[in-house]
């Protein structure tokens, strides 16, 4: 596969994820993983540290699953939804069907009540799945740029 095909369908496995979660459609999340798929959303300061600790944490598509289950029927939080907005793919290495990448990101928070705001920013560290048709993640680190967040962290970003 030619780096820009790669870039692409990175950038298009970016989109749709984004898409997925700014749309509400948390059950589809965890099809964005492979099976033994990864996440965690952690802060510049624990990463830097190498502490793989953090915020939100799942260590399988199950748990994804689990966690969707959890946001719809246990967490009690006030209304609101993302809309994220995704730089380009910066691919670091290919090897072996497996693409590490990076892109920058932001999330506004849109209230139940259609107040705006800035919610959070920082960075996608990606390993992807690349070997088939599909793209998918085998592991995404989401390095938040500030320890601050200002609400309860229930929908992942």
């Amino acid at each position: 596969m030619d780096l820009t095909a790669l870039r692409l369908g990175i950038d298009a496995l970016n989109a749709a994820y984004a898409d997925c979660i700014d749309d509400d459609r948390l059950e589809e999340w965890p099809d964005f993983f492979v099976e033994q798929g990864r996440y965690l959303i952690t802060d510049r300061e624990s990463h830097r540290a190498g502490l793989r600790h953090g915020v939100i944490y799942c260590a399988s598509r199950d748990m994804a699953i689990d966690r969707v289950m959890a946001t719809r029927r246990v967490l009690v939080y006030e209304p609101h939804r993302y809309r994220h907005i995704v730089s380009p793919a910066r691919i670091d290495r290919v090897e072996g069907g497996v693409a590490e990448a990076r892109a920058n990101f932001l999330a506004v928070r849109i209230m139940h009540s259609g107040d705006s705001s800035l919610f959070t920013t920082g960075r996608y560290l990606d390993r992807i799945d690349i070997s088939g048709p599909d793209f998918k993640l085998l592991e995404r680190t989401v390095v938040l740029d500030s320890q601050k967040i200002d609400t309860l962290l229930a929908i992942p970003l």
